[in-house]
């Protein structure tokens, strides 16, 4: 990464001179500043116009988390929506409901908030105004701009919205990057570092205050017809992050007309990293789902002809090693019907693979599938046996070609029954030149997202826009990528993920919603690939085995791949787990956990009176002595545990399993005794 290295006396003058104004600009604002606190009191929102310009500021228990941050916008062609600005009026409400998710983290979510709306005027023409409205949870504030329809301001294209977030605390910060070429698909390794010093990132941005009383985790809810949020760092000359949108490819950011709204930004607020998570504040700011009988949206496990391309067994385009066959269909079904998986997922079944498929934006068809491939035959073949074919339409950023094939294609794939999609996006930018996360693509992927629920599918995105909570409104949007999965530790530069990866994703990339990390891997030196363990500095899963089924748990998803090459699971008494495990919950608790270093969840089947934790960490090994006061009390459990066996290290060892059983109850604490990179995972299910 890039870093600025101005001289150590400008820095200084420079935070001089910023301490100086934000002091000024603080006692001013504090005199006249109209707030709103959550339900709890614990968190307090301020606004107020100081100097014509319109700030905000953030508290928590008394102690200033963001110092006055401005607000406003630029327009093309108008001038800047940011000065000569006053307070016309204020409005307050206070909201309390409990809703039913049909699936997710937790099956009941309490929507509690207190809400201030600030309706905002120019003093001189043109006259424009807009609302600022900030809702107060218990867990972190959400705000957003509402522009009513007014003669000022019609239609209208965004240059630059100028939200700030102006830290009062130099926290430690875990992030990755943005705007940089072949990055926008978010598929990066997590750094942390000081705000003061990251230059232009991602969301979410989780952060912990340098006293270590509080965790902050700034991102957006309810992204419809805007560009995605990035950040831009202050790149050492203080601690302010601003708005930075994704633009069209002629550099516009968000081209609308009033009425309008902008997304929320949110700041999820908590005491401990083990707070964070499962997070339902983004849910909160999204309305409530527009599907109203979801009876066909179902969570499942699945495999697929998938893993074999990443090792080089099987090939997406057509010739003697494509996967996409109907002879290795059948297989694939017929060992998800043996185990109780409820999907097949099969790449590279349609025209278009061959040659350079990346650059092959206009070649993919949707409906027509390659010689060797029967898809009706195949459809018709898995319902048979109880399973569902999980369709992959990859488009290379061609979102014309996919948009004209789209609506027929939907139409095809529910005529024979199909009823979940992964789609894949593997570009930066589309072959117009608009970028990955620009408001052209936030459109198109509501489009698909609405296409599909109209055709009663279900959707799994890879290189998605980012997660906003959109599942609320469309729970048929069940999982996506938008991170670093597992595919790279077949083939990753740096030889695979490394061992604190997925304790990194949790507190970050997790907090925005499910991702298909397509845990399960237990050839993990990759044998059957190159017909020789791989040496240490090659990629493959640096994890042990009984980590990769403790992210089952971890890793939350409603879509959990067993990712493996089916052969892979024969004979070995570890795959049990991956048969029994859950894939919709009624509760989830993080019981501990350390950003980077170690994760211990325990969630709720939802229908079920069975229990299943998690546990992971990264290359160091750890002991937990983990209270089961989440059992019912006074009954008893058996524990199915499966444990790093004797001698087990992620480097030099991944697959000893110690598979147990114990008579456990809620008053016990079992010692859970994690190797080097390793996990484990339990299932706690009432005794007879």
């Amino acid at each position: 990464m890039k870093m600025y290295a101005p001289s150590w006396t400008r820095v200084m003058a420079f935070a001089a001179l910023s301490a100086t104004l934000t002091a000024t600009a603080t006692a001013a604002i504090a005199q006249d500043t109209i707030s709103v606190a959550s339900p709890d009191g614990r968190n307090k929102v301020g606004v107020a116009v100081h100097e014509g310009k319109l700030y905000y500021i953030l508290s928590r228990d008394g102690a200033s988390l963001l110092l006055p941050s401005m607000l406003g916008f630029e327009f093309k062609g108008a001038p800047t929506l940011r000065d000569g600005l006053r307070i016309t009026g204020t409005k307050r409400a206070t909201h309390d409901e409990t809703w039913t998710q049909p699936w997710g983290e937790v099956a009941r979510v309490r929507d509690h908030h207190n809400e201030l709306r600030v309706s905002v005027a120019e003093t001189a023409a043109p006259g424009r105004s807009f609302d600022f409205v900030v809702r107060a949870f218990n867990d972190g504030i959400g705000f957003r701009y509402e522009f009513p329809a007014q003669a000022g301001l019609g239609e209208f294209v965004i240059t630059d919205e100028l939200t700030q977030f102006n830290l009062a605390d130099d926290a430690k910060a875990w992030w990755i990057p943005s705007n940089r070429p072949r990055l926008d698909r978010s598929e990066m390794l997590y750094s942390s570092s000081p705000v003061s010093v990251i230059d232009s990132i991602q969301t979410p941005l989780t952060m912990q205050t340098r006293d270590g009383k509080t965790f902050m985790v700034i991102h957006e809810a309810n992204l419809v017809d805007y560009a995605r949020m990035n950040l831009a760092g202050p790149r050492m000359e203080s601690r302010l992050l601003r708005v930075a949108l994704a633009p069209w490819q002629n550099g516009d950011k968000v081209r609308g007309h009033t009425p309008f709204m902008t997304p929320w930004r949110t700041i999820q607020l908590a005491d401990r990293a083990a707070d964070l998570s499962p997070s339902v504040l983004g849910l909160n700011l999204n309305p409530p789902s527009v599907i109203s009988d979801v009876s066909w949206i179902k969570p499942m496990k699945y495999v697929g002809i998938w893993w074999g391309m990443h090792i080089n067994t099987m090939t997406w385009n057509s010739g003697p090693k494509h996967g996409a066959t109907t002879e290795n269909t059948k297989r694939y079904i017929d060992f998800a019907a043996a185990n109780g998986l409820g999907g097949v997922l099969v790449e590279g079944w349609n025209v278009g693979w061959d040659g350079n498929w990346i650059n092959n934006a206009n070649a993919f068809s949707f409906t027509q599938a390659y010689p060797d491939y029967d898809l009706p035959g195949l459809a018709k073949y898995a319902q048979s046996k109880g399973v569902k074919i999980i369709v992959h339409n990859e488009t290379s950023g061609g979102i014309v070609n996919y948009e004209r094939q789209m609506e027929a294609a939907f139409a095809m794939y529910h005529s024979l029954g199909l009823d979940a999609i992964k789609s894949g996006y593997v570009t930066d930018t589309t072959p117009e030149g608009n970028s990955h996360h620009s408001q052209f693509m936030v459109r198109h992927y509501r489009k698909v997202l609405e296409t599909a629920a109209k055709y009663h599918i279900m959707m799994d995105v890879h290189e998605p826009i980012h997660d906003t909570g959109e599942r609320r409104t469309y729970p048929n949007m069940m999982s996506r990528e938008g991170a670093r999965g597992q595919e790279y530790n077949a083939w990753g530069g740096e030889g695979g993920n490394p061992p604190e990866h997925e304790t990194n994703l949790y507190f970050t990339r997790l907090l925005a919603g499910p991702m298909d990390f397509t845990p399960g891997i237990f050839d993990l030196l990759i044998e059957r690939g190159t017909g020789r363990p791989r040496r240490p500095e090659e990629s493959h899963p640096r994890t042990t085995l009984a980590k990769q089924l403790a992210l089952y748990v971890v890793i939350y998803s409603p879509l959990q791949m067993a990712a493996d090459l089916p052969e892979n699971y024969v004979g070995k008494p570890a795959f049990q787990f991956i048969r029994d495990v859950a894939v919709d919950w009624e509760t989830s608790k993080t019981i501990d956990g350390a950003i980077g270093d170690y994760v211990i969840v325990v969630r709720k089947a939802k229908n079920s009176n069975d229990w299943f934790l998690g546990a992971i960490t990264d290359e160091q090994g750890r002991t937990f002595n983990v209270p089961l006061n989440f059992l019912t009390p006074g009954r008893k459990y058996t524990a199915e545990i499966y444990a790093d066996g004797p001698g087990a290290n992620w480097a030099t060892n991944p697959l000893p399993v110690a598979i147990s059983k114990r008579t456990v109850e809620s008053s016990t604490n079992l010692s859970v005794v994690l190797a080097p990179g390793g996990g484990q995972a339990i299932r706690f299910t009432p005794a007879k």
